[in-house]
């Protein structure tokens, strides 16, 4: 199934045209189907799907719903879900049945969306491929020989492929905007404290953001305006008010009220891939609806990357310090010492790149390598913050690639940790920031789908996701949709709900 807009979800469900159950009881089917190809999904939740498509029915019929009511939605499984497995793809959590649920979870939940399945991703979202999985890697629906992204690999497939019309997701780095942009649909990182973190799987506090995908904007817009908000339980939530996201599934996204003028950071452009090629086409189209271009630097765009992963690794090896074979989580067998308790315990449950990063992240923190490493990352983020901010005392928005080319393939980049880093070179410098970004496709190169990413001012996702639904009112490339059908089979070691 490939789905239409949540608006016109609504409206057939409105006319009657098929129940919530029906169209629930069609997801899970088309999940099963979808996922021996492409291996985008952990659990497939058809007790807890069911039993929601049941009472938004009745809700519905009493006349008692929303825009979102009935809609299916596909959670990332780094959302704590209560009831669920939410094993953030690692054998430490793969027996973990969450015992709450997650502000991000709850809020859907309310706005009576129908979480039918949880999806997969790169091992504490750490990854850049989603080739980190305990359940085995991700297919793209475009090329099955070729990754999705990561870490919210899973999510972007399954949205890709038309099992959901939106999933939500996580970005500490990219990993939301990088999947978007090899799977050919919209994703959206909003400021950093826009989403509540509580219940999100912690992989680098100071970094991690929920956010969404989906096919257009408008689908965007309508679920970060129902998940986002100020949670007393989250003390890095921000209480910034925005009535206009809150009030988006009345008056829709717009247009935006006034002609923008869009930067492009020199340092974004300097290689000139086919991804570049595309943005520039991007630029032309925007040109033509009215905004006007401007040159614009960022000087310390490139120490990006080794600052990001310092910090973000540093704040991995405290969060992940929590998982030793004690409290819950994986444990060993037949152990002689709480030393070898929680060595084994870790060592066996931590795949390889949760522990390269583990260790890298200790060792930044180490006494004597302290200063040098983490400390002077911090600094270099508060620099690269500063470029933002002053590019933004004369821009409404940055206009630059998503990833530096394509979805590259399955296997080709795993021997090359600096290589695969590599591939969030333009998505880490807003994440450091803070600020939001967000990744639309803008066209095809060598068949696969290009992304362009749009940068704005904290709290300025209006002008992001107005701006966003300008280009796409102008183009069509988020409407295209591979035809998985064609593609080889891929393993798939599903969870079925526990009952």
């Amino acid at each position: 199934m490939i789905f239409p807009g949540i608006r016109d979800i609504a409206a057939a469900l409105d006319r009657g045209d098929y129940s919530v159950r029906e169209l629930t009881e069609q997801c899970l089917s088309d999940a099963r189907t979808a996922n021996e190809r492409l291996n985008c999904l952990i659990t497939i939740a058809d007790e807890r799907a069911l039993a929601q498509a049941d009472a938004i029915d009745r809700a519905r019929a009493r006349g008692d719903t929303g825009t979102l009511a009935g809609v299916p939605l596909v959670h990332k499984d780094i959302y704590c879900t209560e009831g669920l497995p939410t094993t953030c793809a690692s054998r430490m959590l793969a027996n973990f049945t969450a015992p709450y649920s997650a502000t991000v979870v709850e809020r859907l939940d309310a706005a009576g969306m129908v979480t039918f399945a949880k999806a997969n991703l790169d091992e504490f979202a750490m990854g850049s491929s989603n080739e980190n999985s305990h359940f085995g890697a991700v297919a793209n629906p475009w090329d099955t020989d070729r990754v999705p992204g990561g870490s919210s690999g899973g999510s972007a497939a399954s949205v890709a492929a038309g099992l959901t019309p939106v999933a939500t997701g996580t970005d500490t780095g990219g990993s939301i905007r990088q999947p978007a942009s090899f799977c050919g649909i919209s994703g959206i990182k909003p400021t950093y404290g826009r989403v509540s973190r509580y219940g999100m799987i912690a992989f680098a506090s100071s970094l991690d953001q929920g956010g969404v995908l989906a096919r257009d904007v408008e689908d965007l817009a309508l679920v970060l305006g129902a998940m986002a908000g100020y949670d007393e339980r989250d003390s890095t939530s921000s209480s910034h008010d925005d009535a206009w996201l809150e009030g988006v599934s009345h008056t829709g996204v717009g247009m935006p009220d006034r002609s923008l003028t869009i930067g492009l950071p020199l340092e974004y452009f300097e290689h000139h891939t086919g991804s570049v090629a595309l943005v520039d086409a991007a630029k032309a189209t925007l040109e033509a609806a009215g905004a006007r271009f401007v040159d614009v630097s960022l000087p310390n765009t490139a120490a990006a990357i080794p600052a990001y992963y310092i910090i973000a690794g540093a704040e991995a090896s405290t969060n992940l310090s929590r998982y030793d074979g004690v409290r819950f989580g994986y444990r060993c067998e037949n152990t002689d010492s709480i030393e070898e308790l929680y060595e084994r315990s870790r060592s066996e449950a931590f795949g390889a790149e949760v522990k390269r990063r583990i260790l890298t992240g200790t060792y930044a923190l180490s006494v004597g390598y302290y200063d040098a490493y983490y400390l002077k990352a911090q600094k270099i983020r508060r620099l690269i913050q500063n470029d933002f901010l002053r590019a933004f005392e004369s821009v409404d928005l940055l206009l630059t690639p998503t990833t530096p080319g394509v979805a590259f393939r399955r296997g080709e980049l795993t021997g090359d940790p600096v290589a695969m880093y590599q591939q969030d070179v333009y998505t880490t410098p807003a994440s450091l920031a803070g600020l939001p970004a967000m990744s639309l496709p803008c066209g095809m190169h060598e068949r696969l789908p290009v992304g362009m990413q749009l940068i704005g001012p904290h709290f300025a996702e209006r002008a992001l996701l107005q701006a966003g639904a300008l280009y796409q009112r102008e183009t069509d490339w988020h409407s295209l949709t591979p035809d998985i059908g064609e593609h080889p089979s891929a393993d798939s070691p599903v969870q079925k709900e526990e009952s």
